[in-house]
């Protein structure tokens, strides 16, 4: 399934857990070579795993947050870091328990949506590193 997310629209239930928003600074009718968003977690709120057939980069404006690649240990991200995430790799990102977090995706304009899996469990929520990490 391959969802595309809209301009300053809350995202799908289907996709994530709790309160995130996406605006779409650089639309794909925009026709340049990129998307450019700009997604806000509240504290706790995630993605449900997810691929990508092309690369994708997360630049983390505010807060913090976490991101996990199937198979390897969950990332705490924070304001300023670059999470580069090879295509098809399947992961996850979302806020810390305590903090909200903000972050840019920059994706190629001809592939920016995502194949959506299953939603992460709180037990792998749960076992993020310093699960109060602000």
């Amino acid at each position: 399934m391959t969802s595309i997310l809209t301009k300053e629209a809350p995202p799908t239930e289907a996709n994530f857990t709790g309160e995130v928003w996406v605006n779409l600074v650089v639309a794909p009718e925009d026709d340049l070579n990129i998307v450019i968003a700009k997604v806000g977690f509240a504290p706790k709120a995630r993605t449900h795993w997810h691929s990508h057939a092309y690369e994708q980069v997360l630049v983390v404006t505010d807060g913090i947050g976490y991101y996990q690649e199937s198979g390897k240990s969950i990332h705490v991200i924070r304001e300023g870091d670059v999470v580069k995430i090879p295509q098809h790799t399947l992961h996850w990102h979302g806020a810390a328990h305590n903090s909200s977090m903000t972050h840019m995706v920059i994706a190629p304009a001809n592939e920016f949506g995502a194949v959506w899996m299953r939603p992460v469990t709180s037990t792998e929520y749960n076992a993020t590193p310093g699960k109060g990490d602000n």
